[in-house]
């Protein structure tokens, strides 16, 4: 059943205005995240996708309803994935608390531009090319095996060839101005490290959109149902952040979780010419995974959670390193890309 324009434009519509709402009247001023609010927003944007299945399987009927939340939860599973990522980076950087939402909101309106390209092009080639659904198969299913065997993604902002012909051709100071991206100094503009610090989260959720993207190509091929269902799990995403925040590193074994995830949607595909697994048990298998590896994780770590020791407040002005893998050196602060930091001075 093909979707009407109309419904496409209004879909659209509803995501700027969102966004807009977002940007100009809940964020307008930078500040930190809370708990509360996050948690907040978490369960707006699990309601409304939610809301929004409902309104699909009404619609649509129960299949393109199902096939829907499926892709849903798959994406939103994998995004959490990302949150890991996004910490790494936000503290390979320094990042100000105030600053995280700022970059998250552009980085996750950038992520839905390129999802969109990313589907619109698979769902081209799949129409074209049948065959290309079994390179999808074997990308998902070699994604498990490396997520299993590597245990954690690494991200090392010193070696992004993006960042460093970014770092080559444009001059960027060493201080985080405000919040703002780019600052205007004796009549040239330079680019702050909270740009650098987006531009790292753009071209990192690119590469992970290789591996998250094809997976609901194994559930539908229907455009509308793949977009949407990837929009409002990143929509979602930047609450979910600050919500979990403090809580990622209980998730130690998620990434199997997922890792089994990629590796039965993968399966799924390579036997859907003999085998047509239903969609409501291709559902039933993610959610049943997810939740066995969710609870045994939070089991495995709910003794250090009670016997964890507060960490000592630090000055405003002194933002803690990330692990020892994406390590700032603590005596001289880090330029964007990795190297020790400059003083900068005005031009005259």
């Amino acid at each position: 059943m093909a979707v009407e324009l109309w419904v496409w434009g209004g879909f659209v519509a509803f995501i700027v205005a969102m966004l807009l709402l977002d940007l100009l009247v809940l964020h307008r001023r930078a500040h930190v995240v809370g708990i509360r609010e996050a948690l907040a927003w978490t369960a707006f944007w699990i309601v409304l996708a939610v809301a929004f299945g409902i309104g699909v399987w009404l619609w649509q009927g129960q299949e393109k309803g199902l096939e829907y939340l499926t892709g849903y939860v798959i994406e939103k599973s994998l995004s959490v994935d990302n949150l890991f990522v996004f910490l790494l980076i936000f503290s390979y950087f320094s990042v100000p608390k105030r600053d995280e939402h700022k970059v998250l909101f552009w980085g996750i309106l950038g992520a839905l531009v390129f999802r969109a390209i990313f589907i619109f092009l698979g769902v081209a080639l799949i129409e074209r090319f049948h065959w290309v659904l079994y390179i999808f198969g074997g990308v998902l299913v070699s994604t498990a095996v490396r997520m299993v065997v590597l245990r954690e993604r690494e991200v090392h902002p010193e070696r992004n060839p993006v960042l460093r012909l970014f770092r080559k051709f444009v001059r960027i100071t060493p201080d985080y101005s405000e919040d703002k991206f780019l600052v205007r100094r004796n009549g040239s503009w330079f680019a702050t490290p909270l740009l650098v610090v987006l531009l790292v989260v753009e071209t990192t959720d690119i590469i992970f959109a290789v591996d998250s993207v094809p997976a609901i190509f194994a559930i539908t091929v229907d455009p509308f149902i793949i977009f949407t269902s990837n929009a409002f799990a990143i929509l979602g995403l930047r609450a979910l952040y600050f919500a979990l925040e403090n809580a990622l590193q209980r998730l130690r074994y998620l990434h199997y979780g997922l890792a089994a995830v990629l590796a039965f949607v993968g399966a799924k595909i390579f036997v859907s010419d003999s085998y047509k697994v239903p969609v409501e048990y291709a559902l039933g298998v993610v959610g049943i995974v997810l939740l066995i590896t969710t609870v045994a994780s939070l089991q495995k770590t709910r003794h250090v959670a009670r016997s964890a020791k507060p960490a000592p407040q630090l000055p405003q002005d002194v933002h803690p390193h990330g692990p020892q893998s994406m390590k700032a050196r603590p005596d001289r602060p880090r330029e964007p890309g990795g190297a020790e930091r400059t003083e900068f001075s005005e031009e005259k």
